[in-house]
């Protein structure tokens, strides 16, 4: 991804692009496959795959900014615990969730067909629907 577009990026956000923010969003967006993330799981990758030290605080914004400007979508997963991870691919989609391994993997929207889906409360539209489908061993 151009630097250009991380800047973009940033500014949409409304983040002033710092070094430790480029890097960040460098570091999420400059790829090709989907990526899916904690907060506290890309705390560790990023002291792991970079030289440069970040504040937890500085990811946690950086990250709820860009799920504000509609750069990551939010996706809660409930388990023993609640877990909330976020994710690169912005588009409808749906995942797969490895209970063993906390892995969240995509399924594309187009693999999975509803027949019938139960009509809204009054008042209520659908937004979207999301199939969430649990794996283990």
């Amino acid at each position: 991804m151009k630097k250009t577009n991380i800047l973009k990026k940033l500014r949409s956000s409304g983040l002033r692009p710092t070094k430790q923010r480029v890097e960040i969003a460098k570091f999420l967006f400059d790829r090709e496959k989907t990526f899916h993330f904690t907060v506290e799981s890309l705390n560790k990758l990023l002291t792991k795959k970079t030289t440069n030290k970040f504040a937890l605080a500085t990811i946690y914004n950086t990250v709820h900014a860009f799920k504000t400007a509609g750069h990551l979508s939010e996706v809660d997963v409930r388990g023993k615990k609640k877990t909330t991870y976020f994710d690169t691919n912005v588009k409808n989609h749906h995942h797969f969730y490895d209970t063993e391994t906390s892995e969240l993997i995509d399924i594309n929207e187009d693999e999975v067909v509803f027949e019938k889906i139960p009509k809204a409360p009054n008042g209520k539209k659908i937004k979207n629907l999301e199939v969430f489908i649990n794996l283990k061993n």
